[in-house]
């Protein structure tokens, strides 16, 4: 009877739901910026009587306490920044702001997570602890918001059952659901590399220290990394995306500047491979007589799925909507800082399928014509509510 009580429940308020999404579409703000969607999201919990407080700077973290022990808790979480894209979607409601787009889905997290704690509020007796909602800022630049989130330790006095969150797959239908046991989303480190020499004439070489030629030097062999360096059996990328050496057809410039990411599936060999960078750019700074600077900031953990949670989610989701209606998901080599939770907590991310069963995927995922399916929210505010409740009962 749970079940259909928070399906009836989200039905009675999908449509204000997706009324939320199309506001915080039209007006998305990028990384640790999203000060509007914060005063937004605390303006509707308000009006739901729902306790809150800001966290992480532009975060909030809502709490819901239900019967039984109050330390006990399950922690739902969604993102809420966007991204610096100029959105060609066609949407009535597309973004007021130039050059911003919720092009990730972030407002489809944001609005199912609202969902969840708005259908919750109205369960409260069937919440056997306490369900924290966490609206997570600066998802999409590292170090990430959830590093800053975890800093200030707002979860330090209770016992935490399950840390869940939802990612939009394109690729999935509408209404279908994916999990993962274990293993799921890579790491990911940015590399930010200047190679300095001595610029000048390009018909004299012979007189200058080029740093273009160390810097491709540097790109090929950084190569080996993946190729001669990391275990075959480890899944790995380095992929360097960004090299400006702002010279002309006879100008050598004196710095280059080189940009990539490095992501893995294995925390030991991600801290040898970025040891190996730096012992690869200080021989090439030795061999072409160059000064290399080398940054590699603080990046996202791998995501690990908790095998009894994904266990259960799967099986809790099947019960929902049907067994034919759950994907096996592979491993992704695309990174997000939920992995931060995951590392010191029982975590489970799973996949909200956004794709329209016309055919029609609605565009990719950071792509300026992103157009989700507004029917998969009710699917995603009745999956969360009840994970909350489920993995609260299963913890006793």
């Amino acid at each position: 009877m749970t079940d259909e009580t928070i399906k009836t429940s989200a039905r009675n308020l999908v449509g204000q739901i997706i009324e939320v999404r199309r506001h915080l579409h039209a007006h998305p703000e990028l990384s640790f910026h999203e000060h509007e969607t914060a005063n937004y999201l605390a303006d509707r919990l308000t009006e739901a009587g729902i306790t809150f407080q800001r966290i992480a700077g532009t975060g909030i973290l809502a709490r819901i306490t239900g019967t039984g022990d109050p330390k006990r808790c399950v922690v739902l979480r969604a993102d809420t920044d966007a991204l610096p894209i100029q959105e060609e979607s066609g949407v009535p409601f597309t973004s007021v702001h130039a050059g911003v787009m919720h092009a990730c889905g972030h407002d489809i997290h944001t609005s199912c997570l609202l969902g969840a704690l708005l259908v919750l509020q109205q369960h409260r007796e069937l919440i056997e602890g306490t369900v924290f909602g966490l609206f997570q800022p600066g998802e999409e630049i590292a170090p990430g918001g959830a590093a800053s989130v975890l800093e200030e330790g707002p979860f330090r006095d209770y016992s935490v059952m399950a840390f869940v969150g939802e990612h939009v797959a394109p690729e999935m239908l509408s209404g279908h659901l994916g999990f993962r046991s274990g293993q799921y989303m890579a790491s990911s480190d940015e590399l930010h590399i200047k190679v300095h020499g001595t610029g000048g004439h390009g018909a004299l070489p012979h007189t200058l220290t080029d740093p273009v030629v160390a810097s491709a030097a540097l790109i090929t062999a950084l190569q080996q990394i993946t190729s001669r360096n990391g275990n075959a059996t480890i899944p790995t990328v380095l992929s360097i995306g960004r090299v400006i050496a702002d010279g002309a057809t006879n100008i050598i410039p004196p710095v280059v500047e080189i940009a990539g990411t490095l992501r893995t599936m294995d925390e030991a060999w991600r801290e040898q491979a970025k040891k190996r960078i730096r012992q690869i750019a200080e021989g090439i700074s030795t061999a072409y007589g160059v000064h290399t600077e080398l940054n590699i900031p603080p990046g996202y953990p791998c995501v690990v799925n908790d095998p009894q949670l994904a266990a259960r989610g799967r099986a809790i989701a099947a019960r929902l909507w049907g067994e034919e209606n759950i994907e096996e998901l592979a491993l992704r080599m695309t990174a997000e800082d939920f992995g931060t939770y995951t590392k010191h907590y029982p975590g489970l991310f799973f996949r909200l399928g956004t794709a329209r069963h016309t055919g029609d995927r609605g565009g990719g995922l950071h792509s300026a014509t992103f157009n989700p399916d507004e029917e998969a929210i009710n699917y995603g505010i009745v999956t969360m509510a009840v994970f909350a409740l489920e993995f609260l009962k299963d913890a006793k």
